[in-house]
């Protein structure tokens, strides 16, 4: 490997900094937010309200997918009401001990920000719901018909919950929460204001056309903006004068492997996968996800959504499919007899694994 290359796979490898970057980048005002308008405006009457009131906030829940700002608006609500952040996730709350302890530290108006809720463990979750309705929770002690529960009074606090999947969030956790808000992807437009702002941030001198080309392959996702964005930063220190041009934007995707709709290197190997060895399927997602060495967790997660949303795969009863708009992006020719999307299947069935 040349030096040049080595200097550029070295730029991406530490993650400390990036962690840091990625922290400086986030908006700290609920002005300063970008998109999601309709879930700003709500969120702003439900804590200047609240202010004006000399209330604590009802508590919030956000959903949506990974990288659309959950974590920022937890961040920038605690900044609003001027009170300190404490953050947790739900997988690392295993027990109710664990959700208590948190609980009785909390001072008056503290947020909580509990990521990933919808995977707390269930004796956590009952606690939580005497805690969000009453503030108050029991903590049991000793075991068997000897145990006592001791009511322990927490002070008021206002609990902001995310999930990235909404549909297994319990019905009466769900309801406990006076704010539900939905985050939407965003379009190629609010991303290239995302783009222009992080290029300011980080002192990176981009043209109009390179910050739209980065926007358009960002795949709505703010997060994954900004990293590609640090992706041709490198790629221009390295490569050129530090400038990012649209011919030299395209040339760091391309080496970055994320072509003009944002398909990365996972992507492009389903579709290939299932349109050169299975005809465009329709094919069960666990062998899909053998025939290009992944997990089939990690395709039904991390690669379907997008491919999807985008029109070039389908769900279906007996499996996956390839629609004809992934056939053409990839410059392939339909075999005969190939499977359409929408010929398949009637709205309301479920698509199951198709196994």
């Amino acid at each position: 490997m040349s030096e040049p290359d080595e200097r550029l796979m070295s730029a991406s490898a530490d993650g400390s900094e990036e962690q840091v970057i990625e922290a400086a980048l986030r908006p700290k005002k609920l002005d300063d937010f970008i998109g999601q308008e309709r879930v700003r405006e709500q969120l702003s009457l439900v804590l200047h309200s609240a202010m004006r009131r000399g209330r604590t906030p009802d508590h919030v829940l956000l959903s949506g997918g990974p990288g659309l700002g959950k974590t920022t608006l937890a961040m920038i609500i605690a900044a609003e009401l001027g009170q300190p952040l404490r953050i947790s996730s739900g997988p690392a709350i295993e027990r109710a001990g664990d959700l208590a302890a948190v609980l009785s530290t909390l001072s008056e108006g503290e947020v909580l920000f509990l990521d990933e809720i919808h995977r707390l463990a269930r004796p956590a979750e009952e606690m939580l719901y005497m805690a969000m309705e009453d503030f108050r929770v029991d903590v049991v002690v000793g075991k068997g018909p000897g145990a006592t529960a001791i009511p322990l009074d927490i002070a008021p606090f206002t609990l902001v919950g995310a999930t990235t999947r909404a549909g297994m969030l319990p019905g009466p956790l769900r309801d406990r929460f006076g704010f539900v808000a939905h985050m939407d992807f965003y379009d190629p437009a609010e991303l290239e204001v995302i783009v222009r702002r992080s290029a300011r941030l980080l002192e990176v001198e981009i043209s109009d056309a390179a910050s739209a080309e980065v926007a358009g392959r960002s795949r709505g996702t703010p997060r994954i903006a900004n990293r590609l964005l640090r992706r041709v930063r490198d790629y221009a220190e390295v490569r050129s004068d530090g400038t990012v041009s649209e011919d030299l934007a395209k040339a760091a995707l391309h080496l970055y492997e994320v072509d003009e709709r944002g398909l990365d290197r996972l992507d492009r190997a389903v579709l290939e996968s299932l349109m050169r060895k299975f005809g465009g399927g329709p094919v069960g997602l666990s062998t899909l996800a053998v025939s290009v060495g992944e997990e089939p967790e990690t395709v039904e997660v991390v690669a379907e959504p997008f491919l999807v949303r985008q029109g070039l795969l389908a769900r279906t009863p007996r499996g996956r499919i390839a629609t004809p708009a992934a056939w053409a992006h990839l410059g392939l020719t339909p075999p005969p007899g190939a499977p359409m999307a929408g010929t398949l299947f009637e709205v309301g069935d479920d698509p199951g694994q198709g196994e």
